[in-house]
């Protein structure tokens, strides 16, 4: 059966995420809807991370086996074709055929959220369901300097929702920098997987660092306890992006990397 890679962005305000679920909707079952509009098949669908409710993504990634062998650009095209007609909010950017041994989840070897917080008095016109609007002014390079404390190997028990799945609270998390330009703090993390929550976790802990309640040493203690009550509070959805997805050789599927990642 021919495998195909597809590279998705999505605006996830009206969607319960991206796990299909019974009575309700998500990204995952409108991709699929999708398909089976143009192909005629019933298929599951394999994304490489679960968003929840509210969570958008600029990259994405995905794949699925049809029955029939079609061009990459006309299983992109006619996705996108079927996705608009169903006055879906979501786009496949890329698609590509790709072997059997690529699996979107378990080939991936790094994973890149951005989180963006609005820092201003007046309320978000353009940017609401799109960013965390905070009107309390934040200090970022004070959030950046508690952010160091969570970089590395860690148990990040503290920092995963009591209903995360994973069989271990142990991550290595390569990357956490928080900048600011103008009105607007960007979060970014990068790590090979996550735990359930972990990104909107942390980005509520650096909040009560930006606004002085917490110091390097609170966050420190907080990471230390293991113990999910020591959070400092969860940050909302509409706030989280996944912007990409890594595979290296042979799993990259033959296209680009899912979003540009800057340094």
């Amino acid at each position: 059966m021919p495998r195909y890679r597809l590279d998705i962005e999505y605006d996830g305000t009206a969607y319960a995420g991206w796990q299909r679920q019974a009575g309700q909707h998500s990204v995952q079952a409108a991709i699929e809807q999708a398909i089976r509009g143009f192909s005629r098949e019933e298929v599951s669908l394999r994304g490489a991370g679960r968003t929840d409710a509210g969570v958008h993504a600029t990259g994405q990634v995905a794949h699925v086996d049809l029955l029939k062998e079609w061009p990459a650009d006309t299983v992109r095209d006619a996705l996108n074709a079927h996705l608009g007609m169903a006055g879906e909010r979501v786009a496949i950017l890329a698609a590509a055929r790709v072997g059997d041994d690529f699996d979107a989840r378990f080939s991936a070897v790094g994973r890149h959220y951005l989180y963006r917080i609005a820092n201003r008095r007046a309320p978000l016109a353009l940017d609401r369901n799109r960013a965390w609007w905070v009107p309390k002014p934040l200090d970022a390079e004070a959030m950046h300097q508690a952010a160091q404390v969570l970089v590395g190997r860690h148990d990040f028990t503290t920092f995963r929702s009591a209903h995360c799945q994973a069989k271990s609270p142990v991550r290595t998390l390569d990357r956490l920098e928080v900048t600011r330009s103008g009105v607007m703090i960007e979060i970014r993390a990068s790590a090979r997987s996550f735990l359930h929550n972990q990104v909107r976790s942390m980005v509520g802990t650096l909040k009560r660092a930006g606004e002085g309640a917490w110091t390097v040493a609170d966050v420190q203690a907080a990471l230390e306890a293991c113990d999910r009550a020591a959070c400092a509070g969860l940050a909302p959805p509409e706030g989280l992006y996944l912007v990409q997805v890594d595979y290296t050789g042979a799993s990259r599927g033959g296209v680009t990397p899912s979003a540009v990642w800057s340094a």
